[in-house]
């Protein structure tokens, strides 16, 4: 509930707008239903409570702000209370932690509300013009739009999503806000300073967080439009995830072991491999059916050819105790049955110039590449439409619930978000919400389908794409060590911008040949690593690989591909993590409930120490597990930092140290070094 106004100029009844007006040169305030606006120079910014401890602001040039607009905050926000003042030409806005301060000429800061500690505040880029928001009409009411901050030199800076840059602090950087393969843009940032800010715009842009100043900038757009909320890192995550929306509960068979490789070619292939998992008695909760398993590209079902008995396969895998996850694209071959009909009814996105293609593509019965069209997932008919070929294809006749939601950024040949036209608006104004809405596709499909538990697997992701069943993995990445300690970064950012259901590709996408001594090193800590992911998934294009096509497929990719050495010391953490299971499915319950990420930067659990926001070479899992991969070559001991404030026993050899310090433990090659938590007992020793 919001309280009423105080100390405002002209008192009013409730529902009524009241004014405060200064000079003539500055701009008026108004308070209304709770929300402070500032007017002036045809320019509307409207300031709101949005959730406890939280604002939204938006701003518009030429007419009051808009809503209904793509975006990522839930429809109406959690009940909180709020008071507005306005008075001596000053508006300010309080809700709970977090005050809003504005002054005459329409300058936003932000101060932490106990004892008025700046955290953010706007900041002109030139003392005449331009001012903090800068509005540069690209036509048609639409303008490239800039929001400045202040830059602070203490400052730290995470989430913004996932990208293979390799850096946790985000400060200093540009980043591209677009959806691209294996980078994926979610504009939420955490600050050291006390804060969590969403850009609640699906534009394409970028952020510049350089020293001397903070810019976010969206190419095309009608308004600005951001929410921030202040309090610990822990806490921001509990508000950012109840106005943008909770993941679901992980349903249990999804906290275990994902078999996975490009790509089984036919029933008996993926078959085969399932049953030699149960013959020798190892672990394994779902196996991936991957990409040409189809007739055509957006017919979403399978090539009888290579999959005569679908129903056979689903039986014996649900008998096996294995679910069955199956890759689909969005998009569309001209080859495809669903294509006519589609490009009919409007279902693609559309173009400003040239036809309705988006990419070029193999697909089968032809010898060259076809140009192929993305269902526009904006549109609530088209996504019904699609959903209506999953369910009779794979929902209704076979059981199959879990879907591979691959090529989701969409991905674009040429990448021109400019030329795009969607149901929700033009490319460069709502392009980076397409993976949220295609996972919406999937999740609400599942729901009217009578099912309640969803999870899809996705190559890209938006702010909220958590509450529709949706998990990211950091998409088709090299195979080397470099590789893989940029990853720990990525999983990190990726938990902080509301993901809790992260993963990799185990041992890298691009190559790897399972022969070579070195990759198998790689691979086995990868493994390691793996096992101790929120989701823990196999999969890679091994050596020897062949040109991309519907006959294609890689090398081995089984845990027992690996020779005996690696192989023992993969399948002791096969069941390492079957062993754990139970603790995940905790951690996820906690993601549900609270918010919380399941892979957490140590300052999640230890804001107060200094040195835990350094740390990006190791992390918890949950609160009660430090994880502290091996990243090198030929490594046999590991150097973590251990957060200052708590207890740590080497889950291994049952060491005990005081946090606060750094710690070189043993890694010989068939360990991964584990730390407890103030006497946690977790099952990692066998």
């Amino acid at each position: 509930m919001h309280q009423p106004a105080e100390n405002q100029t002209q008192p009013a009844p409730s529902g009524a707008v009241s004014l405060a007006q200064s000079s003539p040169t500055v701009g008026t305030f108004r308070e209304r239903d709770g929300a402070l606006e500032w007017s002036g120079r045809q320019e509307t910014v409207r300031m709101e409570p949005w959730g406890p401890d939280a604002v939204r602001v938006r701003a518009r040039l030429g007419g009051p702000v808009l809503d209904g607009l793509p975006g990522a905050l839930l429809d109406v926000p959690p009940s909180t209370e709020s008071t507005v003042k306005i008075e001596d030409g000053h508006g300010q806005l309080t809700v709970g932690a977090l005050t809003v301060e504005v002054d005459a000429e329409g300058m936003v800061r932000f101060l932490r509300t106990a004892d008025a500690t700046e955290l953010l505040a706007e900041e002109r880029a030139h003392f005449w013009w331009p001012g903090p928001r800068l509005y540069t009409a690209v036509g048609n009411g639409y303008h490239r739009l800039e929001q400045r901050f202040a830059a602070y030199d203490d400052e730290k800076l995470y989430g913004l999503g996932q990208h293979q840059h390799g850096r946790f602090d985000q400060k200093g950087l540009v980043l591209d806000l677009v959806q691209r393969n294996a980078e994926v843009g979610i504009p939420v940032l955490t600050s050291s300073r006390g804060y969590t800010l969403l850009w609640n715009n699906p534009a394409v842009g970028r952020v510049e967080l350089a020293g001397n100043g903070t810019r976010w900038v969206a190419d095309s757009a009608r308004q600005i439009d951001y929410w921030i909320t202040a309090g610990t890192p822990a806490d921001t995550q509990r508000r950012y995830s109840a106005v943008t929306g909770r993941t679901p509960m992980l349903p249990d068979w999804a906290a275990g072991f994902w078999q996975c490789k490009l790509r089984y070619r036919t029933q008996d292939e993926l078959l085969a491999v399932a049953r030699e998992y149960k013959r020798r008695g190892l672990p394994i909760d779902a196996i991936v059916c991957d990409f040409f398993h189809w007739t055509h590209l957006g017919e979403w079902k399978f090539d009888p050819k290579e999959w005569p008995d679908p129903a056979a396969m689903v039986r014996e895998l649900d008998e096996l105790g294995i679910k069955l996850v199956v890759s689909v694209w969005p998009s569309v071959s001209p080859l495809s049955e669903n294509h006519p009909v589609m490009e009919q009814r409007g279902y693609f996105i559309g173009t400003q110039y040239g036809p309705m293609a988006h990419a070029d593509w193999p697909d089968k019965e032809v010898a060259s590449t076809v140009q192929v069209a993305f269902y526009d997932a904006t549109n609530p008919e088209a996504r019904e439409f699609v959903w209506s070929r999953i369910k009779e294809n794979y929902l209704e006749p076979y059981g199959i619930k879990a879907f591979w939601l691959d090529a989701c950024e969409p991905e674009l040949k040429p990448g021109f978000a400019e030329n795009l036209r969607y149901w929700a608006g033009p490319g460069l104004e709502v392009g980076n919400i397409y993976p949220l809405e295609n996972a919406r596709t999937f999740y609400e499909g599942m729901l009217a389908s009578g099912e309640d538990e969803v999870v899809t697997l996705n190559r890209s992701a938006w702010a909220g794409s958590q509450r529709y069943g949706a998990a990211l993995w950091s998409g088709d990445i090299g195979t080397d060590f470099a590789t893989l300690r940029r990853q720990i970064a990525a999983g990190l950012n990726t938990a902080l911008s509301g993901i809790p259901w992260w993963n990799t590709d185990i041992g890298g996408f691009h190559g790897g040949d399972p022969d070579d001594p070195a990759y198998r090193e790689v691979m086995i800590r990868w493994f390691q690593f793996g096992a101790l992911s929120p989701l823990m998934r196999l999969h890679g294009f091994r050596d020897p690989g062949m040109p991309l096509g519907p006959d294609m497929t890689g090398g081995p990719n089984e845990v027992w591909s690996y020779g005996e050495e690696a192989g023992a010391i993969l399948e002791r953490y096969l069941r390492l993590r079957e062993r754990l299971k139970p603790y995940v499915l905790d951690v996820m319950r906690e993601a549900h409930e609270e918010g919380l990420p399941v892979m957490r930067p140590l300052f999640l659990e230890f804001p107060d120490d200094h040195a835990a926001w350094s740390v990006d070479d190791a992390y918890l899992f949950g609160a009660d597990l430090l994880v502290a991969p091996v990243l090198t070559t030929g490594a046999t001991a590991r150097t973590t930092y251990l957060p200052a404030g708590a207890t740590w026993t080497d889950a291994w050899t049952g060491e005990t140290y005081e946090g606060g310090r750094a710690v070189t433990v043993k890694a010989p090659l068939d360990r991964i070094p584990l730390f407890l938590r103030d006497g946690a007992r977790l099952p990692v020793a066998e």
